[in-house]
């Protein structure tokens, strides 16, 4: 029989996380932890765990507002989703996701939403995806005074040009270009990029060649931090998931559990119970009645 597992040792620094701790982390050699959430609840929880960046990423789309894809989310959408996360942390590091059609048109449309994210919705940064005309686009953030994230490998906003949610990266000329991509975002001036999907060697190798923090989702081991979505790794959706999750908890099944549960004490009068009602004084009701 397995050993029931421990908790997790409670987190000591409460210090809020800014661009200069995490290229410190980096330095020292220190895994990055970043989680995606899309409310307060979710917000408080990576607070309190102790995550040092949290991203309020277009995944919304899918696990929170119920859409096929990530493009159909607005701006609009994420920003209110983004200001209730903002409202629930105190100590990591917030990135507001930029959505397909938000961006790409022009540096001023970047830079116009990215400022919106900011000023309406609080976040420390923004994240885009891609490279090509994205690296522009970041250039011209970075340049406003917003820090950005970048984006290579497996993009979902751009996933039907890609083949589909696919890794990335598995010839030698398409790991090339997410090479190229991850080094021209770098000397844009992004702060940090998520490798998303692409084999765990061309990771490595492409480790070598980045100065500022990389955090990876399916893509190994060697990068300096790892992202997961919160509903996957707490199992909040149905489904199993893309080949890199790794589920920490069965909620879905907890939840359905425990509404049943609640619908059948509804249906058979066993809720609510005395302890659950408030009462009046016996004079007051007797008053009460008369007057009705």
């Amino acid at each position: 029989m397995s050993a029931a597992p421990t908790a997790a040792p409670p987190v000591t620094d409460r210090l809020p996380m800014t661009l200069p701790r995490l290229a410190e982390k980096k330095r020292l050699g220190e895994p990055i932890v970043m989680i995606t959430a899309y409310d307060h609840p979710s917000a408080r929880v990576a607070d309190e765990a102790g995550v040092d960046l949290v991203l309020v990423g277009d995944s919304a789309a899918n696990v929170v507002l119920g859409y096929d894809s990530t493009v159909p989310i607005s701006v609009d959408e994420l920003l209110m989703l983004s200001a209730a996360v903002r409202r629930g942390l105190r100590r990591p590091f917030l990135v507001g996701d930029l959505p397909f059609g938000s961006y790409e048109a022009s540096d001023e449309q970047a830079v116009r939403t990215a400022q919106r994210f900011v000023k309406e919705a609080g976040c420390d940064a923004v994240k885009l995806e891609g490279g090509g005309s994205s690296v522009d686009r970041a250039r011209a953030i970075v340049a406003a005074g917003i820090p950005v994230m970048g984006h290579v490998g497996l993009t979902p906003q751009t996933a039907t040009a890609l083949g589909g949610y696919r890794a990335q990266g598995r010839t030698a000329d398409r790991a090339l270009q997410v090479a190229r991509d991850a080094v021209a975002l770098q000397q844009a001036g992004c702060f940090a990029i998520v490798f998303e999907a692409i084999p765990s060697a061309v990771a490595e190798a492409l480790m070598e060649r980045m100065e500022i923090p990389v955090i990876g989702i399916g893509a190994g081991p060697a990068t300096d931090g790892q992202v997961l979505v919160f509903h996957d790794l707490l199992g909040i959706r149905e489904g199993h998931g893309a080949r890199f999750v790794k589920r920490y908890a069965d909620l879905m099944d907890e939840m359905i559990a425990a509404t049943s549960r609640y619908a059948d004490d509804v249906r058979t009068h066993a809720f609510p119970e005395a302890e659950h009602t408030y009462s009046i004084d016996p004079g007051e009701l007797v008053e009460f009645r008369a007057a009705l």
